[in-house]
This record gives structure tokens, sequence and C-alpha cells, in this order.
């Protein structure tokens, strides 16, 4: 089976001041199709900076990143941008709605940045919403939901597109322990019954247990930890 997403010799650091940073150096890996995988690491280890890499916002110092068989080290940033709208799902630790768009809204967005037909766009939120048991608050704003209520509304947006990739970034890490758990089993089942790959990274080993593969970044490199 041909990997679905991976990199080769991905090298990232910043500069701090006169003092270079390295968060990744020559990291190697690869994920499946379908498949679920957690990255853990500890804070400031670099793992949204790989998000922001493998979703085409930031650029690699060297190396190369495959999502699909395209090379998105070799995309403008104009293509990047148009490939992240198309294929990617994003969800977030402080989950990122718009506070000035209602519920219905938020979800409709990523439909309407890829000119998807007002009806079907309708009913693709909808069912969405529906999944997510918060069809119902369709007109509310953000600002009335729960923290839980949010990030829910967060996984309906990422997948409402059909995004071949999702990543998540920490998105138990703004929630309690009982709406965390929540919230990951709705992602994990979500995400099997479309039969998406997902990326999370994470330092909550609670997270981790729903994963089918669960690597440590430590160093700038990848440790296989089951």
């Amino acid at each position: 089976m041909t990997a679905f997403l991976r990199f080769h010799d991905l090298t990232k650091s910043y500069y701090e001041g006169d003092v270079r940073r390295v968060v990744l150096q020559n990291a190697h890996a690869e994920f499946e199709p379908g498949e679920i995988t957690v990255i853990l690491g500890k804070s400031g280890s670099g793992k949204s900076t790989l998000l922001n890499l493998i979703s085409g916002i930031d650029q690699p110092d060297s190396g190369q990143i495959w999502v699909e068989g395209q090379d998105l080290t070799a995309l403008r940033e104009r293509e990047r941008t148009l490939f992240r709208r198309a294929r990617i799902g994003f969800i977030f630790q402080f989950f990122n709605l718009i506070p000035t768009l209602t519920v219905g809204e938020n979800v409709l967005l990523p439909l309407e940045l890829n000119r998807t037909p007002r009806l079907l766009a309708r009913q693709k939120a909808e069912s969405l919403l529906a999944e997510v048991g918060l069809l119902d608050r369709w007109a509310t704003f953000p600002e009335k939901l729960s923290g839980g209520e949010q990030q829910r509304v967060a996984l309906a947006r990422a997948l409402v597109h059909d995004p071949l990739l999702i990543l998540a970034d920490e998105p138990t890490g703004n929630l309690d322990e009982e709406t965390g758990a929540q919230v990951m089993s709705l992602l994990t089942k979500l995400t099997r019954e479309q039969n998406r790959t997902l990326l999370m990274v994470t330092h909550s080993l609670e997270a981790a247990a729903h994963a089918d593969r669960v690597l440590r970044l430590s160093h700038g490199q990848f440790i296989a930890e089951r």
C-alpha cells in the first residue's frame, strides 16, 4: 500500500534572537490511508510546527512532504492554499470558530471557499451538524455554546468538505476530561466512518488510546511508541 502522507529529511528551525532553535531535524515518517496516528510530545517539541508544514501554511528549511502523491514543497503559496482548502480539515485546541458567524455559517464556510453549490452545501452542513448533535443550534453564535459544543461544531466544520486528511492540534486540550473523552470518541468515529486519515498532535495519553499508531516527537525525530 502506498503511503498517503509521508515526509522525508524534514528540517525546520527558528531563530530566537541570534539563537537558531531546531524543532525538526531530518525527520522521516509515513502514514497509511485511513490511519489514525497520534504524535505525542511535550510543549515546544515542534508538534504544531509539524502540522503547519504538512498543511502548507509554513515551509520547511529542507526536505519534502507528499500528500496523496502531491509534493507540497514544490507548490507555490497560492497552490498550497487551494490544496489545503480542498484536501485538509483542521481542528484546533481553541476551536477557532468565527465569533461573528452562526454555527451554521461556520460549518458552511469551507464549502463556500471551495465554491460548493449552495443547496448541496446546506445539505452537507446540516448532515454533519446532525451527526455531532447540534443541528438545533444552527442559528446560534459560538459564544452561546459550551467548550465541548464549540469543539463539536469545529469537528463538523473540519469534515464537511470531505477532506482526505484531518489535522488535529490538541483537540481536547481546552476541555475537561469527560468532555474531552466524548469529543475524541466522536472524532475517531466520524473519521473511521468516512475512511479519512487523521493525524493528531497532543500530550494527552487518553487521546492517544484512540489511535492506530502512536509516535513521539523528541529532539526533532519521531520515535515509535506503538
